[in-house]
């Protein structure tokens, strides 16, 4: 999502080009706040609209998120813009991964999709997709989980989130070297997985260790994960599943016949473990090493 879409503000006038003022707002500090901030540290408007007023561009406003972050976290204004506009990252404090997780939980709770986008961005920079997910994605989606259950209404902050770590693993995933050529693994849901977001998590870590792997997403028919397995010929096939009700057995049955090495993914295939040897992982370090030793091969 563009920066110019955020918290279902008002768009500015121009594509890329933001007023003072929409600013200000976004940040949640005064007009005289951001001039100071432009005339003591140089990061005021880069864009000029008409020859005689400043415009913000969507990068400027990036850069300025990113700055407040790092006001809120300790860091003195100076040092906070330099860090933030220089691009070094010098003297960034650090950042526990409690407080990227209240932070993320606070973003989404205030529909705060451009924000949740930056932190995402900083935290999968920070910790990679296996870092990011386990220190501090899954605790927020499992907090987030427990205030449902305990009747809080909290469905549109979590659909905001996972909706956002969706589109920051593609972002992630994108940034890696293209993976090197061979056959790969193939990533998918049964046909009733709803709950992809685990496999999106293996992608951009596979991604990461330059292992060649295609998602084929979530709820995806058996026909066609069987025509997809067909085509690509992978070293194994990751077949996921959050509970036993989706955990289609059938189909694993039918991959093995057609001579795929088959790997049950998720707590789903639990009850099946071990059975006919079956071969199950249920942690992200497991899947990542038995990618990589079929890979290997």
């Amino acid at each position: 999502m563009d920066v110019d879409e955020v918290d279902g503000r008002e768009r500015p006038r121009a594509e890329g080009s933001w007023t003072p003022g929409k600013v200000a707002g976004l940040l949640g500090v005064s007009p005289v706040t951001l001039r100071t901030w432009a005339a003591r540290y140089g990061v005021g408007p880069s864009l000029r609209d008409d020859g005689r007023h400043r415009r913000y561009s969507d990068a400027d406003v990036r850069r300025l998120q990113h700055m407040q972050r790092l006001v809120d976290r300790g860091m003195r204004a100076r040092e906070a813009a330099a860090a933030a506009f220089s691009g070094t990252g010098e003297a960034v404090p650090e950042v526990s991964h409690a407080r990227r997780a209240e932070e993320l939980e606070r973003a989404a709770e205030e529909l705060g999709y451009g924000s949740l986008a930056a932190l995402l961005d900083e935290t999968l920079d920070a910790l990679g997709p296996a870092g990011a997910w386990t220190e501090v994605l899954v605790p927020v989606l499992r907090h987030l989980g427990g205030r449902w259950l305990r009747g809080d209404l909290c469905f549109a902050s979590e659909w905001a989130l996972t909706g956002e770590i969706s589109l920051a693993l593609q972002r992630c995933g994108a940034r890696f070297a293209t993976a090197p050529p061979g056959r790969g693994v193939l990533l998918a849901c049964c046909p009733g997985e709803r709950h992809g977001l685990p496999m999106e998590v293996l992608r951009a870590a596979l991604a990461e260790a330059g292992i060649p792997a295609v998602h084929l997403g979530q709820m995806v028919p058996a026909e066609t994960t069987i025509a997809g397995a067909e085509k690509l010929g992978p070293v194994a096939v990751f077949l996921w599943s959050m509970s036993a009700a989706t955990a289609d057995d059938l189909l694993g049955r039918r991959l093995r016949r057609r001579g795929f090495d088959v790997v049950m993914a998720g707590p789903g295939w639990e009850n099946l473990a071990g059975q006919d040897g079956v071969r199950w992982v249920d942690d992200l370090p497991g899947a990542l090493e038995l990618a990589a030793e079929r890979v290997k091969a």
